[in-house]
């Protein structure tokens, strides 16, 4: 008699000589023997005939997460800087005030001194951490005395909270949409195993969060997961994980518009879906306002219990430019008050058109036309006009081709829109349009030598243009440490010239030029400035030729990402097929009039 128990099915390997992409294992013609294509798949190449996945990914995580931990010894933001120290102190400012005082007064405590300007989310996230720090050693977040302590042990806390922070949002959402993209798009197991090395060793978010510390992976971390929810058809969850990117950091702003545009194009194309579009608007409400909840409500039970709380707090231009009258004394002016104030803060107009010195064309034209002159309402309406026109091409491409596979280079369009023409750009958000084309190594030929080429140099390109920003926090060493590791393991300039060799027939002639070009100018940038002192009429030179140079760099990853995205959404195929079909039609009239006349 036959036994009912089935024998498992042999799952298929991490990778086989079929499966395995001509873009990363080479072929000797003459000996017809295999080798890998550059350092990282070397470095996997043990892994790629019957290992397991769940054997491969938890080494990458450890040895990805051992580079963050040791990038981590080295100094922050603010270090040693009194009297405002740096984003360090901003960090740790925001759990003492989070764990000391009522809701309410988050957004109003002090805030001359690193005042809470983020949302809720990144509040509550501040809160927890402050909270578990407290019961470890009381001392780190005492409210007031505790300002820019450098105790060594503070330091590890805090720079174990970035780390476990990031594993628990931005790890996990990395991993599945990584092995989510290459399972939908025919990419091997072993193949993608290497991409999300590649992701998660990128350099900038590691220099940015672990070197001069803050917590952007959580919400790059969000916006992954939300990508990774499109990818699986799961819209609401998608339109959830973008709230809480939005409600964690106000930079997220900058995918919005893609999203949106997606988001109508699925209610519209290939038919109305009414029902689609309500739930959409629903649950992204619904989102907003669970993430608001614990402050508003926290307000309104504060006002309840303790009437004078908010008697002495400054409402916000918001609220008094209201054409209106308020009455404090009623029940809901609190909760207006405390939502008015956040909003104010989250989005500060008064600062100016940018923060510092960043590579975006207002930055550019400030070095030669200065742009404080005008009036910050007048520069506001440019910036918007000019973020708008950037954007256009790809919400409008998204939008009638409503494809998920199109949805990343949308994003990375949109950001770099965003970060060039945008008001109050940080350089810290360039870390933005560098996500969606970094994870876009995990489609189809996403690790071939055009993609590799293209991807590669934009993300040296960016993290070149954050080394001022790290060279004032004594961060050199990591800088390059992390860069020219990138570099290498990717088989990129300056570590291999491989890429650009005549040999090289997949990258077209004018993008070797251009990108030879800039690493040219980059390298030449470091020379001078580590050994050439700039003159005492212009101290910011090597800076300002910084954010020239970044801001030209960053313009052709803007057009590129947006051509790439017009040209595989097949707008231009239908265009000109159309344009052949009319001709066409056009010819066989003026045939069919000549033969009608000659038949008269």
């Amino acid at each position: 008699m036959l036994s009912p128990h089935r024998s498992r099915k042999k799952k298929r390997g991490i990778g086989s000589p079929s499966s395995t992409s001509q873009d990363i294992v080479l072929t000797d013609p003459k000996t017809n023997t295999q080798k890998p294509a550059f350092p990282l798949v070397s470095f996997l190449w043990p892994a790629r005939k019957s290992t397991s996945q769940w054997v491969v990914t938890p080494v990458i995580l450890m040895v990805v997460g051992l580079f963050r931990w040791t990038v981590g010894f080295w100094g922050y933001s603010g270090f040693q800087s009194p009297p405002m120290h740096g984003d360090f102190e901003a960090q740790r400012h925001w759990m003492e005030i989070t764990t000391h005082l009522p809701v309410s007064q988050w957004y109003f405590y002090d805030l001359q001194y690193w005042g809470l300007d983020y949302p809720p989310l990144t509040a509550y996230h501040s809160w927890l951490l402050g909270t578990i720090g407290s019961f470890i050693k009381p001392q780190w977040f005492a409210l007031d005395t505790s300002r820019g302590l450098e105790d060594p042990l503070l330091k590890v806390y805090m720079r174990a909270t970035v780390l476990v922070s990031e594993y628990v949002v931005y790890m996990p959402a990395a991993i599945f949409f990584v092995r989510k993209t290459t399972k939908q798009q025919g990419v091997s197991v072993w193949e993608s195993s290497i991409v999300l090395v590649a992701v998660l060793l990128q350099p900038a978010p590691i220099l940015i969060d672990h070197a001069h510390f803050q917590y952007n992976t959580v919400m790059l971390g969000f916006v992954l997961a939300c990508m990774s929810s499109v990818l699986a058809g799961k819209t609401l969850w998608s339109c959830a994980f973008f709230v809480a990117a939005l409600c964690f950091k106000q930079m997220a702003l900058y995918f919005a518009p893609a999203m949106f545009a997606y988001l109508m194009g699925t209610c519209i194309l290939p038919k109305h879906d009414v029902l689609r579009f309500i739930l959409v608007a629903l649950v992204t409400a619904l989102s907003f306002a669970l993430a608001f909840a614990p402050l508003l409500l926290g307000t309104i039970y504060e006002s309840f219990q303790s009437p004078k709380l908010l008697s002495g707090l400054e409402p916000p231009a918001i609220l008094t430019s209201l054409p209106m009258q308020l009455d404090k004394r009623s029940w809901f002016y609190p909760l207006l008050l405390e939502l008015a104030q956040s909003v104010h803060r989250i989005f500060p107009f008064a600062r100016g058109i940018f923060e510092d010195k960043v590579a975006n064309i207002w930055c550019c034209i400030h070095t030669i036309h200065k742009l404080n002159h005008y009036p910050i309402p007048m520069l506001q309406r440019i910036s918007l006009c000019a973020t708008f026109i950037s954007i256009l091409p790809a919400c409008m491409t998204i939008s009638l081709f409503p494809r998920k596979e199109l949805l990343p280079w949308a994003m990375a369009s949109t950001a770099w829109g965003f970060f060039l023409c945008s008001f109050q750009v940080h350089e810290k958000s360039v870390l933005l349009p560098l996500l969606p084309m970094t994870v876009l190594m995990a489609s189809e030929h996403g690790l071939g030598s055009e993609m590799r080429a293209w991807i590669g140099w934009a993300n040296i390109l960016g993290s070149w243009t954050l080394y001022p920003l790290l060279d004032r926090d004594d961060l050199r060493v990591p800088y390059a440490v992390m860069t020219l590791l990138w570099a290498y393991i990717l088989g990129l300039p300056p570590a291999s010239w491989s890429l650009y060799t005549p040999e090289q027939t997949d990258i077209a002639t004018p993008s070797k030029l251009l990108h030879l070009s800039f690493y040219a100018a980059m390298i030449i940038w470091h020379a001078l400035e580590a050994f050439v002192t700039p003159p005492t009429d212009k101290p910011d030179l090597w800076v300002v030729i910084n954010v020239l140079v970044g801001t030209a760099g960053f313009a052709v990853c803007w057009l590129w990402c947006t051509w790439q995205l017009i040209s595989r959404s097949g707008v231009m195929e239908d265009y000109f097929g159309v344009r052949i079909r009319l001709e066409k039609q056009e010819k066989s009239v003026t045939t069919e009039k000549k033969s009608t006349k000659k038949s008269q």
